[in-house]
């Protein structure tokens, strides 16, 4: 028979050991939590200062782009970390009179843009002098032809008839570019 001693040291034993399990159980909790944290921390930072998520409204950038879809945007300043800058065709987000827009990059700097009397854009590069640089790049009614100044875009919607881009804001400044559109996620695959 086992003394009382023995059934105490057990009785003991066992609280002990379900207090060391509530301890390791907790321990684990606070892991967990801890790396929620740091998993929100991260995301929270590269959708602050890498990438952005927007709609897309209107038919302007129709059929590539559609209205309500979805757009994640590589950020201009990550690009730049990265050495990256906007390219001629690509899709590029930026802001205008105080919206965002999303549209195509027609012209980089040093490129020349003609405008025929139907309205109809074209592109060449350019070489310095071939054609005159419009006194205030920035300024809404440009003289064609020109020559897209360092630091500016000339960007066109690739719906021309239903889209505002720089035939209607002038040279969008780099400044003003958000970023580049990377993924597009249909709003009816949502």
């Amino acid at each position: 028979m086992p003394d009382i001693d023995q059934v105490s040291q057990q009785g003991i034993g066992q609280v002990i050991a379900k207090r060391e399990e509530r301890a390791r159980i907790r321990e684990g909790y606070w892991a967990l939590l801890g790396r929620i944290v740091m998993l929100a921390l991260a995301l929270y930072l590269v959708f602050t200062f890498g990438f952005l998520i927007t709609q897309h409204h209107g038919q302007g950038m129709a059929p590539a782009l559609k209205d309500g879809d979805l757009c994640i945007i590589f950020r201009r300043q990550a690009q730049t970390l990265m050495g990256q800058q906007p390219a001629s065709g690509d899709v590029v987000a930026y802001r205008a009179e105080g919206k965002r827009y999303i549209g195509r990059v027609a012209a980089m700097p040093g490129d020349t843009v003609r405008m025929d009397e139907n309205g109809s854009v074209s592109v060449s590069g350019g070489s310095p002098g071939a054609a005159e640089t419009a006194e205030n790049p920035m300024q809404k009614e440009l003289t064609y032809p020109f020559t897209v100044p360092q630091g500016c875009l000339y960007v066109l919607g690739d719906n021309r008839t239903d889209t505002r881009d720089s035939r209607d804001f002038g040279l969008i400044p780099m400044e003003s570019v958000e970023g580049k559109v990377i993924t597009i996620l249909r709003r009816r695959g949502l």
